[in-house]
Parts: structure tokens; C-alpha cells; sequence
């Protein structure tokens, strides 16, 4: 492909500084890795937290770089053009290069929830009997595929290689999650979006956004920038900050369709908590509908919700998604029933790592619970240290029994992680080593009771140092409800 077809818009102004020769270079494909560079590619120098990619062009063109782009004029022994965000470029590049994606693409942006609607929004089409797919945080789902991943966002590259792949296996309706960092990082901006949605706002990434508003900011790029205007904006109505989502959205020209017990698109009017399902009454266009949604927690009700939302907005009939619903099946690690004890006390894996994640989990359980509520959890190391007392806080005001235990501890001493979330939680009690402190919840269940084993959900390691050791909260969880059945 030709620079200039690769580059598009973008590039256009460049081309008269630069002259049409560089616009004529035929380019083999793109990197940002200059190790991944092969002769004829693209090289885009990005600037990152721990280094600027301006250093490796030496070494992208020593491997064969045929073009560098950067935000700055570099020495090069090959064309160098110039941009003012060489990540926005290299998202629409990326686009650009690949030129195939699903014909109905949705993104879904919040501090919690993601993972569930993009799940939720899948089932859903696929139900209509449309091929659809799901890309973040547990991997991609499509109708030939079921690959774990570790990403929420993708880079750009990786990101529309995997469109073009999906749209050349036949799926046509793709949902994906959209984090605060890939919309910063303008990893979506090549996206072509029928439609968005909103779920909530919370504490996380305070290690990368200076303040929460400016986290809010990030979040909403999706819809003031990346949703072309008139387009479907679903937003849930219930949290703190639904009323800013809805402001941003509105401002910038959507239609926004607004779910829950505020909600006008799909309204909730109530619902029943049961210890498996929840009996949800929404009504929509003058029709009332009573759904059977087999999952546990207040929070699931929500996520079906904007799910059906999106789907709805995109062309499922209202009737056929909310029977769809009743079908649902959880996201992997989502409150995830794993197992329970032969007096038939529950134990759940929630992916729960921030505080608003882990009061809502802990909430949710509390209706059906007639016993106690036992939680086990940790907080990750390199990451916002003022979430941990506030977790500390949270688990011992809402849970009966409180162990404190290491989650992926990465650089930092895991006995100070522990140290600083037991301060807030003083009936806390501390088992550093995650199975054990695992089993020693199991042990203590009694009838009634139930188990949440928060903060790593759908993973299946723990990093210690610069190591990722295998560990999953599912396995360890079923291993110790096995001893202690026999």
C-alpha cells in the first residue's frame, strides 16, 4: 500500500511540505516495535511513559524501516514524516491498512462493567442469529474463536489485524470494551462505531489519570470525538456520573437512549433477587416485560440492561433481546459461581479489583445470603496505592469475615500491599500466600454462608517481581471445595 493510501486525511497536508515522492512509497505494513520491523514497513515513533520512540529509528531503519513517522523532526537516512499525534495516525493507518472491520461495530466504556456488556451485547445478537463477535479484557469471542487475552484495549495494529480477520470470517456485529488508556492512547480512533454506551464511574487508574475528572474526560473522547454525530449513545442512568455522560453525549450530537430505574429507552421498574437469577420488570415503548435473568447481582441487571440497549440500537427488535436476556450467560470471572459446599453454602470469583467493583459484589450477594458474607481479596502492586485502605474499608463494613491476602504484587513487597489494606480493616485477617488464604475461607463456610474470592477473576496468573507464575482463582477455589467435601 501506498503512503498516501495508507495515511489518508491525515497525511494529506504533509504531503505538501514533504513532497509526493514520500507519498508514493509503497509500504509492506506498520510497527511501533522497532524489533518488529522487517524491510518495507512503516515506522511510527510513539512517546510513551518509560521511553520516547524517537530513540529506536536508528534502529527501525537499520532493520529496513522504508518511512519513519514521528511528532518531531528525527535524523534518518529515509523519508521522515512529521505529525502532531503520531497515535492517532498510527490508529488510522492501522485502519487504513487493513480496510476491513464487522459493518456494526459498538464500544463500551466505564470503570466496571465492560467485559459484561460487550459479553452480553454478543449473546444477544447472536441469539438474533447474527454473527457477532466480543473483543477486551478475557480475550475474543466469535463464532470460530474463543482466545484469551490480557488487553483490554489493543494497540492499533494488533487491533485491526483482528477486525479485518473477524469481518473475513463473516462476523458482521462486533461489541468491544473501550479503556480509559486505549481511548487516551487513541487506540480506538480508526473504529468505525454504529453505536456507544456508558455503565458507571469509580475509583481506578489514579496511577495514570491525575484526577477523576480528567479520568471521566478520557472516557468520554469516546463520545465527543470517536462516535460519529447522530449516532446511538446508551447510557445507564444510575450512577453519580450518568448525568455528565449524558451531557457529553447530548452535547456532541447523539441520540441518547438511557437505561435503568432513571432510565426512558429501557426502564427499570423492578426486580426480585433470587440466589441463581433475578426477575427484572423493563418496560420499553409502551410494552412491560417481565425477564428472567439467570445471573446473581444487582450490577448484572444493569450490564443486560445497556447490553439490550446497544442491541436494540442496533437493530435486534426490542422483544427478541429481551428474551435473550433470560439466556444470558455469565462473563468468566464476573460473579461467577464456582462451586458450593455440601450444606450448600456458595462460592463466587468476582474480578472485583476496585472499590467500587468490590462494594457492588459484596452488595449483591448480601439479598440471597442467609448466613455470612466471606470475602477474600488483595490489591495489585504498581498500581493506585489510596484504592487499598478504601478496599480495606469496604470488605470489612460489607463483609462478615474479611482475609486479606496478595493479588499480583508485581515490583512492590506483597507484606506492604497486605499492610496497607489491613490499616482500614482491622477484623481483617492476613494469609499472604492467595491459595491458602482461598482455602481457608472454604473452611470456614457454613450453611447460608457465601464466598467472594475477589481481584483476579477470569486470570490465569500471578505476577510476582517480573515473573507471572500460573494461578487461577477458579482452580484453587474448586480444589478447596473438593477437600473439603470428602
Amino acid at each position: 500500500m501506498l503512503v498516501r493510501d495508507l495515511a489518508g486525511v491525515e497525511f494529506q497536508e504533509q504531503v505538501g511540505r514533504a513532497g509526493e515522492t514520500v507519498g508514493a512509497i509503497e509500504i509492506s505494513g506498520l510497527s511501533a516495535d522497532s524489533r518488529k520491523i522487517v524491510p518495507g514497513m512503516m515506522f511510527v515513533a510513539l512517546s510513551g511513559s518509560k521511553a520516547d520512540g524517537a530513540a529506536f529509528v536508528a534502529d527501525a531503519v537499520g532493520r529496513g524501516a522504508a518511512v519513519v513517522v514521528a511528532s518531531h523532526s528525527v535524523e534518518a537516512s529515509v523519508p521522515v514524516i512529521v505529525v502532531d499525534n503520531p497515535r492517532r495516525f498510527l490508529a488510522l493507518a492501522s485502519a487504513n491498512f487493513h480496510g476491513r472491520q464487522p459493518a456494526t461495530m459498538v464500544a463500551v466504556t466505564g470503570t466496571a462493567g465492560k467485559t459484561s456488556v460487550a459479553s452480553f451485547t454478543r449473546q444477544i445478537w447472536a441469539h438474533a442469529g447474527l454473527l457477532a463477535a466480543q473483543i477486551g479484557t478475557t480475550g475474543v469471542v466469535s463464532p470460530t474463536r474463543n482466545d484469551y487475552g490480557s488487553l483490554t484495549t489493543p494497540d492499533p495494529i494488533a487491533l485491526h489485524a483482528l477486525l479485518a480477520e473477524l469481518a473475513d470470517e463473516g462476523v458482521t456485529h462486533a461489541a468491544m470494551e473501550a479503556s480509559s488508556h486505549g481511548l487516551d492512547q487513541s487506540r480506538l480512533d480508526g473504529v468505525k462505531l454504529s453505536a456507544a454506551a456508558f455503565t458507571n464511574l469509580g475509583r481506578d487508574h489514579m496511577d495514570y489519570h491525575p484526577t477523576v475528572e480528567d479520568y471521566m474526560a478520557a472516557k468520554m473522547r469516546l463520545f465527543d470525538t470517536l462516535l460519529p454525530k447522530g449516532s446511538p449513545a446508551v447510557i445507564f442512568a444510575d450512577d453519580a456520573w450518568s448525568a455528565e455522560a449524558i451531557r457529553v453525549a447530548t452535547e456532541s450530537g447523539h441520540e441518547v437512549l438511557t437505561v435503568g430505574r432513571q432510565g426512558t429507552f429501557l426502564a427499570l421498574k423492578r426486580v426480585e433477587h433470587f440466589r441463581h437469577k433475578q426477575v427484572a420488570e423493563v418496560h420499553h415503548d409502551g410494552e412491560i416485560y417481565e425477564v428472567h435473568i439467570p445471573l446473581a447481582g444487582d450490577f448484572q441487571v444493569a450490564n443486560a440492561l445497556v447490553a439490550a440497549g446497544l442491541a436494540i440500537a442496533t437493530g435486534v427488535p426490542a422483544a427478541v433481546a429481551m428474551k435473550a436476556l433470560e439466556k444470558l450467560v455469565g462473563a468468566s470471572g464476573r460473579l461467577e459461581l464456582v462451586g458450593q459446599t455440601r450444606d450448600g453454602a456458595l462460592a463466587y470469583v468476582d474480578y472485583a479489583h476496585k472499590p467500587d467493583a468490590l462494594e457492588n459484589v459484596l452488595t449483591s450477594v448480601r439479598p440471597f445470603t442467609t448466613g455470612r458474607v466471606i470475602t477474600v481479596f488483595g490489591c495489585g502492586g504498581d498500581r493506585d496505592k489510596g484504592k487499598r485502605p478504601i478496599m480495606g474499608e469496604i470488605a470489612c463494613r460489607l463483609a462478615d469475615i474479611v482475609i486479606v491476602t496478595d493479588d499480583n504484587p508485581r515490583s512492590e513487597v506483597p507484606a506492604v500491599i497486605r499492610s496497607e489494606i489491613m490499616a482500614a480493616a482491622p477484623k481483617g485477617i492476613e494469609i499472604g500466600d492467595r491459595a491458602q488464604a482461598i482455602r481457608a475461607g472454604v473452611a470456614m463456610l457454613a450453611a447460608g454462608d457465601t464466598l467472594i474470592v475477589a481481584g483476579k477473576g477470569h486470570e490465569e496468573g500471578q505476577t510476582v517481581g517480573e515473573v507471572t507464575l500460573p494461578f487461577s482463582d477458579h482452580a484453587e477455589l474448586r480444589k478447596a471445595l473438593e477437600e473439603f467435601a470428602h
